[in-house]
């Protein structure tokens, strides 16, 4: 077996590179108790440079990273040369990998605590079947062999693991934070390319597509509204309640160490010591506890909100707003409010454009396109959401036109809010009115038979509608701004929508906005029933 610790180098970019050279500190330190040599490995597809549709890979200069390494006291880097690693996927780079550990034999291989390091150890170790110590806080060289210090029951104990064969290389990934990369002036190390062949790709897995994310939906550090989660959200799923509370608001999503262990969220939005620090004007701050390291990374907030169920919880200390609360039961109450709120600003902002006829720059728009952007939607799936096209969206978020109040009615349907959310009370009252007249006409025609006596002054009625054989069926205020569900109970029902005809058998049924022209028409000899179910602003 080699005397050599190997590090997996990380050339996505230099921070990533930074966090491998903070790993090679820590196997200078495991070499120097066997007088063993520390080694960095790296993946050189430039020769190979390649363009796809998505555009140009780009990654760090090879050429850079080798002095990089050396300086940081590498004994050895080896170059792994291949054409495939344009991208630096970590399936295609871990096979290469594995060929050369297996030639080699080292003691052992690390990788920081990334998701590509965490593939890369993974994959590679089980090609090779060797084994793997994952999320080492610290690692040792004992005379049984090398021990790695990893947290284990959420981190309230300590365990020291070690490989159960200690003559196969065994592989680690290591907690970078804790590391620092040190200068090694004059360090004679040295540097060996290696051409490695092409590895079969793995069976099953192949590259749907792949889109660079836009630079401003990653600006974390410049984010005027930043929602950090912690462990207090418990899981994967309460995680994804913090990501659509931040959307709703608008802000960018950051974690404390905790989530990012668990893989809820990407190492890239740790905040904190060991992560990023940031500057927002407010910061909700939902499940954490308020540790000495986190705190360090928000103190420069102008307002903190903090919701945790401890009452003694550190961050109440730090915070400006404090709520003691059940994050994952109160944060969907303060997403739908903060939804409800939207709503509300983008009905002022687009009466006041009405009245104004402000058709350029009344800044309805923008919100718009700043609501579309923060829930991740295109703009083809805002137009569809919306019963528009893609060109009238385009032209909404330039405030080239002012849309219809349907279109809020169907936006708000989207966020899965109220719509009457956005209708000042005035308003409200003129539609509740007006409500309860349709009601009451329904309920005399003899056609319906309400199923909700009393529902007069609600969003919701329900009605049975009869309709005579071989016959159309006549409305009762037909136009109305919302949604109907129709489901046959006796009979064929021809129905249409918009100029689309389509026949529903019993047990069928169908939902759709109101405000799109629709008829139903009786195909049977006999009567045909249908449930009805109108809900309207």
């Amino acid at each position: 077996m080699l005397k050599e610790i190997w590090v997996i180098g990380d050339l996505r970019n230099d921070r990533l590179l930074g966090f491998s050279l903070n790993v090679l500190a820590k196997a200078r330190d495991l070499a120097g108790a066997v007088d063993g040599k520390a080694a960095m490995v790296l993946f050189d597809g430039e020769k190979g440079a390649h363009k796809d549709d998505s555009g140009p890979v780009s990654l760090m200069r090879v050429a850079d990273a080798e002095k990089v390494c050396l300086s940081c006291g590498a004994d050895q880097v080896y170059i792994l040369e291949n054409k495939r690693f344009y991208d630096l996927r970590s399936d295609r780079c871990a096979g290469s990998l594995a060929g050369v550990v297996q030639q080699y034999a080292p003691m052992l291989v690390l990788s920081a605590l990334t998701d590509w390091g965490r593939q890369m150890a993974a994959t590679a170790c089980r090609t090779l079947n060797a084994g793997l110590i994952a999320d080492c806080m610290d690692m040792e060289m004992t005379p049984e062999g090398i021990v790695g210090v990893c947290p284990a029951w959420g981190g309230e104990i300590m365990t020291r693991i070690t490989f159960s064969d200690p003559e196969r290389t065994g592989f680690a990934t290591v907690q970078h934070h804790r590391l620092s990369a040190v200068e090694a002036a004059g360090n004679p190390g040295q540097v060996k390319r290696l051409a490695t062949g092409d590895h079969p790709e793995p069976a099953g897995l192949r590259l749907i597509s792949r889109t660079r994310e836009p630079v401003e939906h990653r600006k974390l550090e410049q984010a005027e509204v930043v929602a950090v989660g912690g462990a207090g959200l418990g899981d994967m799923e309460g995680f994804s309640q913090l990501r659509d509370f931040a959307a709703a608001v608008g802000a960018e999503v950051g974690a404390t160490r905790p989530p990012v262990l668990q893989h809820w969220v990407e190492e890239e939005r740790l905040i904190g010591q060991t992560g990023k620090t940031v500057r927002p004007k407010l910061l909700f701050s939902v499940g954490t506890s308020g540790a000495i390291q986190y705190v360090a990374g928000i103190m420069e907030t102008s307002t903190i909100v903090a919701i945790n169920r401890d009452p003694d919880a550190p961050i109440f200390e730090v915070a400006d707003i404090g709520i003691v609360a059940d994050a994952k039961t109160f944060l969907p109450l303060l997403t739908a409010r903060a939804k409800q709120t939207l709503m509300r600003g983008l009905a002022d902002t687009l009466w006041e454009d009405i009245r104004a006829d402000a058709q350029n720059g009344g800044g309805f728009g923008r919100k718009i396109r700043k609501l579309r952007e923060a829930q991740g939607w295109s703009t083809a799936f805002l137009a569809e959401s919306t019963g528009q096209t893609p060109e009238f969206i385009e032209q909404v978020e330039r405030d080239a036109i002012s849309p219809p109040v349907s279109f809020l009615v169907r936006l708000a349907g989207s966020l899965g809010i109220d719509p009457s959310t956005f209708l000042h009370r005035e308003e409200q009252t003129i539609i509740r009115d007006q409500r309860v007249r349709s009601f009451m006409k329904r309920t005399q025609d003899y056609s319906y038979e309400t199923l909700t006596p009393g529902a007069e002054k609600c969003h919701l009625r329900g009605f049975m509608v009869t309709i005579e054989s071989q016959h159309a069926h006549r409305p009762v205020e037909y136009k109305h701004e919302g949604e109907e569900f129709i489901y046959v109970m006796e009979g064929d029902l021809e129905f249409t929508l918009g100029g689309k005809v389509q026949v529903l058998k019993p047990g069928e049924c169908i939902r759709f906005n109101s405000d799109i022209p629709h008829k139903l028409k009786s195909l049977s000899k006999a009567k045909t029933r249908c449930l009805v179910i109108l809900y309207t602003v």
